[in-house]
């Protein structure tokens, strides 16, 4: 049959001559900002619904007479792309002057006009703002923000410590003292106090033993004692004591920092007008390495409402770092799916020809879902139901996928119970017993049909 005498499907005439409907003007008092390092080129309209377009250095009288402007002309939303640190500043004032912010992904957004300028860039995104064609990115309110650079800079410091205690490990080697491989951690109290009197000048085996309490150790006095002889040359002791001192400077940078941190989260707990103010009780016992002096998971479970830590994975380091990243209000994205989807933890499939051809491979540095990611990792040893499908899922599909499954899994309940307030309930994800053993015995009946054989339950 030839390919004329095929019957052409009927069209219908009013389907045919459907016409497109044009972008409505969403935002009329919007204005789209080029933001670099020394040069705001700014696209607004004005009251007299006219677009203009302004130039200003990037001088901070320059943003605050920028925000001046706009804000005269009676401009409501501003969108701007987010170009390394240079955005932020200026993000800041105008939030201050009243304007509601749209920040873009440079990914995300593409200039289609033929040659690439700042007048360009500030004309498209201020005609794309307009007609409402750009995606807002998250960004967690002012109070949050400074909680994250605080988590950020302490975090800085806390890795210099953890540098700065391999150097002196590999002084001791130098030396061949061997006490840090019998204690469990270096950074202890008999670990401190011996690297102190090593500084300090005392360089016999028998004077060192005897300030630790050698009854709390695993190791004998004499594996003790025999590790403690080495060469206690000057310029070793030199170096051990300027590296010692680096040391309490970058632990005394992380205490001042939980300082910033416990009274940022303080007033987080006066600006929530959900939780009432609580007295949150002192930390009591030793503080462990790396962890928080002050009482953490109190001022969590006042801002977030519900105790978080209940979930499996989740701690309160953890928690700190969601917090400073999502904030509290999961209003933002409208159901669980979203959020994931935002944290890159939802598989994103090719489809093509009407059938899925593929995943597509997402990488993100959000804090938020490598701290979720974190959460999964560490349910490896778990007795509980989700460290459970952990190893089920690690032994069929792989550790990787099985991470990000288990991530996701532990974001759809964190965002419910942040949303609804409601406490955590291990039974609801508590697998169903008889359901798997039904599965095991309809896939044995399987394969011993295959087999030939019959399967019969003992009574």
């Amino acid at each position: 049959m030839s390919k004329s005498s095929k019957k052409k499907k009927h069209v219908p005439s009013d389907q045919g001559t459907q016409k497109m409907e044009r972008f409505g003007l969403l935002h009329p008092r919007s204005a789209g900002i080029d933001v670099g390092s020394m040069l705001m080129m700014v696209s607004y309209t004005d009251r007299e619904d006219n677009i203009n377009l302004a130039e200003f250095d990037g001088f901070t009288s320059s943003l605050y007479r920028l925000a001046e402007l706009l804000q005269g002309e009676q401009v409501e939303k501003v969108v701007m792309e987010a170009t390394g640190p240079y955005w932020e500043p200026l993000y800041n004032i105008l939030e201050r002057h009243g304007m509601e912010m749209v920040l873009v992904n440079p990914s995300h957004y593409r200039n289609v006009s033929a040659q690439k300028t700042d007048v360009n860039d500030a004309q498209w995104l201020h005609q794309l703002l307009a007609h409402g064609l750009v995606r807002n990115s998250h960004i967690a309110p002012e109070l949050y923000r400074e909680l994250r650079q605080y988590l950020h800079e302490r975090e800085i410091y806390q890795d210099q410590k953890s540098a700065t205690l391999n150097r002196i490990q590999k002084l001791l080697t130098l030396m061949n003292i061997k006490f840090q491989h019998l204690i469990s951690d270096i950074e202890g109290v008999s670990g401190m106090r011996l690297l102190r009197a090593i500084c300090s000048g005392i360089c016999e085996p028998e004077k060192l033993l005897g300030l630790i309490d050698v009854k709390r150790l695993k190791a004998s006095p004499d594996e003790l004692l025999s590790s403690l002889k080495g060469e206690y040359q000057q310029h070793y002791l030199n170096i051990l004591s300027n590296t010692l001192k680096s040391y309490d400077f970058f632990k005394e940078q992380m205490l001042a920092y939980e300082t910033f941190i416990e009274a940022t989260l303080g007033q987080l707990l006066i600006c929530n007008e959900q939780q009432e103010v609580v007295a949150i009780k002192k930390k009591r016992g030793l503080v462990r390495k790396n962890q928080y002096s002050f009482n953490l998971k109190g001022y969590l479970l006042g801002v977030f409402g519900v105790d978080l830590t209940e979930v499996e994975g989740l701690d309160e380091i953890g928690l700190l770092t969601i917090l400073a990243v999502t904030g509290t209000n999961m209003k933002k994205w409208p159901t669980a799916e979203h959020f994931v989807s935002w944290l890159n933890l939802s598989p994103r499939p090719k489809i093509s020809g009407g059938k899925v051809i593929g995943y597509e491979k997402r990488i993100t540095n959000n804090p938020a879902t490598q701290a979720f990611r974190m959460a999964a990792h560490c349910l490896w040893q778990s007795k509980g139901p989700m460290g459970q499908q952990y190893r089920r899922l690690a032994g069929t599909k792989g550790s990787k996928k099985a991470i990000k499954a288990i991530a996701r899994k532990i974001a759809v309940i964190f965002y419910n119970m942040v949303l609804k307030k409601q406490a955590y309930d291990a039974k609801r994800i508590e697998p169903n017993i008889e359901q798997q053993t039904a599965r095991k015995m309809a896939r044995l009946q399987k394969e011993a049909t295959k087999l030939g054989f019959i399967i019969q339950k003992v009574a």
